[in-house]
């Protein structure tokens, strides 16, 4: 097979993928999207001859570098408006609800947010896309045993946050409770009567 048929190839059996890759990572923007994701097939085209056999984790690793470059311009363009000001990008932030706020176990998402950005892709890399620890290397550019070895600690430091989010919702609970408690003393106390007076009947 050319390069050429191999980036044909690629790109039909893969676009969708990597679309559905940038799109979790911009929270589906559709123009900023579809910008990526031809910077990443234009990559790829102009580096034909080094696609491997499985192109899919290359894929994902080059739309990383991609979606970086874009962040860091949105950081720049933004930067910019503030000091121009006078433009509707910086009047008034506003923050929209996510569409998994109201989902059970929304809350994995809440410990999630707060790992560092590199754990965070490690473990979108490996639920989301589904790679394998080889495959997470490839899009890491690092060797097996780094990525296992990143993976784990990023699985770690999840358990931990979400350790921390139970117990400081179990305190949370049990600061609110007083009145649960309170319920359940007056009625243990007149299921108590009602024994005593069943007792002298």
């Amino acid at each position: 097979m050319s390069t050429d048929d191999a980036f044909d190839a690629a790109y039909r059996e893969h676009y969708w993928a990597v679309s559905r890759f940038v799109a979790r990572r911009l929270d589906d923007q559709a123009w900023d999207v579809e910008e990526v994701v031809a910077e990443v097939f234009a990559v790829a085209w102009r580096r034909r001859a080094e696609l491997p056999e499985s192109p899919l984790p290359w894929l994902y690793g080059v739309a990383r570098h991609c979606l970086a470059n874009t962040v860091r311009g949105k950081g720049r363009y933004r930067r910019l408006l503030l000091k121009l000001g006078h433009h509707e990008v910086t009047r008034g932030a506003r923050t929209v609800a996510s569409p998994d706020a109201e989902r059970p176990g929304s809350w994995v998402l809440e410990a999630l947010s707060r790992l560092a950005e590199a754990d965070q892709e490690v473990l979108r890399l490996t639920a989301w896309e589904e790679l394998t620890v080889e495959e997470l290397g490839t899009v890491l550019g690092c060797g097996r045993s780094a990525a296992a070895m990143r993976l784990h600690r990023a699985r770690r430091r999840l358990r931990e946050q979400i350790e921390t989010l139970r117990r400081d919702d179990r305190i949370s609970l049990g600061c609110t409770s007083g009145r649960g408690d309170r319920a359940q003393s007056a009625d243990r106390a007149q299921r108590a009567d009602r024994a005593d007076k069943d007792g002298q009947a």
